[in-house]
């Protein structure tokens, strides 16, 4: 009788753990993902909390006019039931247009883990005057890990703003048209979808993937084994912002290659010329290496000149492996772990439902 006693207070206690560490919303509730959210920030406001799992169902989460919706707890997990079915979106005013006031979601929070869900910015861009910034993601924290998440917007669409900070996107999708990634520290996208979405509403004009403003790290956006999707619009990889931009395109697959520009990149440098600007093992749609032997472009902002090449070798491409980028860190390692944790409880969740 007292084996079964003890058995059973395992059992409880195991439960009671689980549900400790979850939280379900429901299913196409906006409210209910908010207040997950705002619960979490609160169970988790020590950085040495335990891991956090928000499950959310398939659904649209509409926010409406809503922006900078918090994350500030930390080791909190944002898990989608997939992709294409959880969907957060936000539609700020025109007049409130702005990188630092349009985001759906800002994270201030440590080891953010993202998974498996849409985040769309729907701010009327196309009738938001000289500039349409309307940010899906922006990040003031540190250790973020996204898998399989896909942002929807048009300029500025991931915004990493923390000088220091280091992140990871694998197996994901960033779609928008001028500087759609754009910000500081160290960011590593591996495997992951660029689309250009049309510059103008009726078609037309030249789209701008990345604007780094690297200041304090070491390796700004690296960008290995990812593919760029153009749709019938010219590109260029990256410009600088400010600061000493960093910008590595690593085995790089573009869908259509005769829409990237000549330069490759922007040569006119919005507050510097003294960008890192890199690019090794560019292929077509069919697998073949379309890189140049040499590019050598000279970078200028008002009287000053800054030419650089722009072509590296095998041997200096190396050193931007993920395992170089973030030898502790290791957040590939981590997002397997974090995959199949949230994999388990999602099923458990579904059959709840």
């Amino acid at each position: 009788m007292k084996h079964l006693r003890f058995l059973f207070l395992i059992a409880w206690l195991t439960v009671a753990l689980v549900m400790e560490a979850q939280t379900v919303v429901e299913a196409g509730n906006a409210e209910s993902l908010l207040n997950a959210i705002e619960q979490a920030n609160k169970q988790n406001a020590d950085s040495l909390s335990k891991r956090l799992f928000i499950l959310i169902p398939n659904g649209v989460y509409d926010l409406g006019e809503r922006v900078l919706t918090p994350i500030n707890g930390h080791n909190i997990a944002l898990v989608g039931q997939s992709v294409e079915g959880t969907i957060i979106v936000n539609a700020p005013r025109v007049e409130d247009e702005g990188i630092s006031k349009t985001a759906t979601l800002l994270n201030r929070g440590h080891n953010t883990y993202v998974q498996d869900l849409t985040l769309k910015n729907a701010l009327d861009y196309y009738h938001s005057g000289a500039a349409g910034r309307a940010v899906c993601w922006q990040d003031k924290g540190d250790g973020t890990i996204f898998k399989r998440v896909r942002m929807l917007s048009y300029q500025d669409t991931y915004y990493s703003n923390n000088e220091r900070g280091h992140s990871y996107f694998e197996d994901s999708e960033i779609h928008g048209t001028v500087d759609y990634i754009c910000g500081a520290g160290d960011v590593f996208f591996n495997h992951c979808l660029l689309v250009m979405e049309k510059r103008r509403e009726n078609g037309g004009g030249r789209d701008i993937i990345a604007a780094p403003r690297t200041s304090k790290t070491a390796w700004g956006y690296v960008f290995s084994h990812c593919t760029i999707r153009s749709n019938n619009t010219d590109f260029v990889y990256a410009r600088g912002w400010q600061a000493e931009p960093h910008c590595t395109w690593l085995y790089t697959t573009i869908e259509q290659p005769e829409h990237l520009q000549a330069s490759r990149f922007e040569l006119r440098g919005m507050r510097t010329i003294k960008s890192r600007f890199q690019e090794y093992g560019t292929m077509d749609a069919q697998g073949r290496d379309i890189t140049p032997k040499s590019n050598v472009v000279t970078l200028t902002m008002n009287d000053e000149k800054n030419t650089i090449e722009t072509i590296i070798t095998r041997q200096e491409a190396e050193r931007y492996a993920l395992k170089s980028v973030y030898p502790q860190w290791r957040p590939d390692k981590k997002a397997r772990t974090l995959e199949k944790q949230s994999a388990r409880m999602m099923k458990r969740c579904v059959k709840a439902l």
